[in-house]
């Protein structure tokens, strides 16, 4: 099994060939290695965390809606959030319809704030308009959620990078250390070995596919 984590860059999509037409890059781009595809997307103008997998059963695993993996991001978001908005990102908006799942939300300030390249093109900025950083975790994975959730709450995202995901196994969340925009590796020995005991995990529950998980 070949496995990768990637921190997939703005523009590119979460796939390797290319669409037509399409302004975006693709995964082709970035990684040279056959026969691996993400478990999971994240749209194209979203950042951060992928797995890259050769293994159907885990990227069945990772996705599937009834293991409900956290996943977390850092959203710029335009303007200062206040309790109200913040309990409501917990408690979860009704988005489209629909209330998403409650999911854990943190305003970042100071020290706390993420340390990150400037993103190319960058956002954009309004004088009057203050930008502030939040940490949402999320266990469901609606299209373009995270997005709809911040502007359902009066906070429009500007920026979006997944910066981790829960394996749920008590370990901690694979991350984005050491990995600069576009940069991937191979996953760690023990990183291996955490994901096969999921799969193992998965078969004996009689694992079934599920829907991608998106950000």
């Amino acid at each position: 099994m070949t496995t990768l984590l990637l921190n997939k860059p703005y523009g590119v999509l979460s796939q390797f060939t290319p669409e037509a037409g399409s302004r975006w890059s693709c995964l082709g781009d970035l990684v040279d290695v056959p026969d691996v595809y993400a478990a999971g997307r994240l749209d194209a103008d979203s950042e951060g965390l992928l797995i890259l997998t050769s293994n159907g059963r885990l990227q069945q695993r990772l996705t599937d809606p009834r293991f409900g993996h956290w996943r977390s991001y850092w959203a710029q978001v335009e303007g200062t959030p206040n309790p109200h908005q913040l309990q409501q990102l917990r408690d979860g908006p009704v988005v489209q319809g629909r209330r998403t799942l409650p999911a854990q939300a943190r305003w970042l300030q100071g020290p706390d704030e993420p340390q990150l390249p400037e993103r190319t093109p960058p956002i954009r900025y309004r004088a009057a308009i203050p930008t502030s950083w939040l940490l949402l975790s999320l266990t469901e994975g609606r299209n373009r959620q995270v997005r709809r959730m911040t502007a359902a709450v009066g906070l429009p995202t500007l920026r979006l990078v997944r910066c981790c995901i829960d394996l749920m196994d008590n370990g901690p969340p694979l991350d984005l250390t050491g990995l600069q925009p576009g940069a991937w590796r191979e996953v760690t020995a023990a990183e291996l070995k955490r994901l096969n005991r999921l799969i193992s995990s998965s078969s004996s529950s009689g694992l079934r596919r599920g829907g991608p998980q998106r950000g």
